[in-house]
């Protein structure tokens, strides 16, 4: 509720901005975006420029920018539109796209993790993830299921991005925010799409627990009675190892939420929520 004098606690300015607390107070920690005054109590109230930093805030990551440079633009009130952040930065992450291919096709692991470091330094995650990393991998699957690819290039590839995003996921489990619990089903080892849900989801506040691939259903249950999540996802390339899972992931869900996602979930399983099969936008969308 407001707390007077036009000030406002944090779930007041979290439900007019959209955005967590949680994330909220990591903003204010990192960026130093959010200025908030003292009550008598010691709690924080933030005023009207608070809020407007964080509308700008969202502005920019919106527009693409790393949360670094977003929150510095926000506080310093530099105003880009959206038409004009595309227009200097689509040519730029286009370069990054192709020097990573480049440099992933060609087994330069210095030079894709350069590649990378500029693109993660200049964009947000989901920006890095949705334009740039996932097309590539959905292209160099194609590209391998013709031949034009080797098996070679696709693990030094898939592996190297898998170690990158993992590392940009450490201590992703901090935090208070909403917990998810995200798993592979067994015998699927397709983790990539998962690690990019779960760093879109992490952005947006929520805390993950990463159980991996081949994950045993018995341990998945196990891990969510244990944590009491509030999402566990399953995801999987084929239906046939989703099918087996009904059962369980059905009882499960009557106490959590559950959902599955991955190509094998695209046409639908019986009884269970089904996630788009991009993963950014299936975070955007939790």
């Amino acid at each position: 509720m407001p707390s007077g004098d036009g000030y406002l606690r944090i779930g007041e300015l979290s439900r007019r901005t959209g955005v967590a607390p949680e994330l909220l107070r990591a903003w204010e920690r990192r960026y130093g975006l959010l200025r908030p005054a003292r009550s008598e109590g010691g709690f924080r109230l933030y005023s009207e420029a608070d809020e407007q930093r964080v509308e700008r805030m969202r502005q920019h990551l919106r527009e693409g920018l790393a949360a670094a440079e977003a929150a510095r633009r926000a506080v310093e009130g530099v105003a880009d539109t959206t038409a004009a952040a595309s227009e200097n930065g689509r040519p730029e992450l286009e370069a990054g796209a192709l020097q990573l291919r480049t440099a992933l096709d060609g087994f330069d692991e210095a030079g894709a993790q350069a590649a990378l470091d500029a693109l993660f330094g200049s964009f947000t995650v989901e920006t890095v993830l949705g334009a740039v990393i996932l097309p590539y991998l959905v292209d160099l699957g194609e590209r391998w299921s013709t031949g034009e690819a080797t098996i070679a290039q696709e693990h030094f590839a898939s592996n190297l991005i898998r170690g990158r995003l993992l590392g940009i996921g450490r201590g992703w489990d901090s935090g208070e925010g909403p917990r998810a619990v995200l798993a592979c089903a067994p015998g699927e080892q397709h983790a990539l799409g998962l690690i990019a849900f779960g760093l879109t989801l992490n952005r947006r506040g929520w805390r993950i627990t990463y159980l991996g691939p081949d994950t045993p259903v018995e341990s998945l249950v196990d891990t969510a009675g244990r944590l009491k999540p509030d999402l566990v996802v399953v995801v999987a390339t084929a239906k046939r190892r989703l099918t087996p899972l009904v059962e369980p992931l059905t009882a499960l869900g009557r106490t959590t939420r559950v959902a599955v996602a991955g190509s094998g979930a695209t046409a639908g399983v019986d009884g269970l929520q089904t996630l788009s099969e991009d993963p950014v936008a299936a975070a955007l969308s939790i």
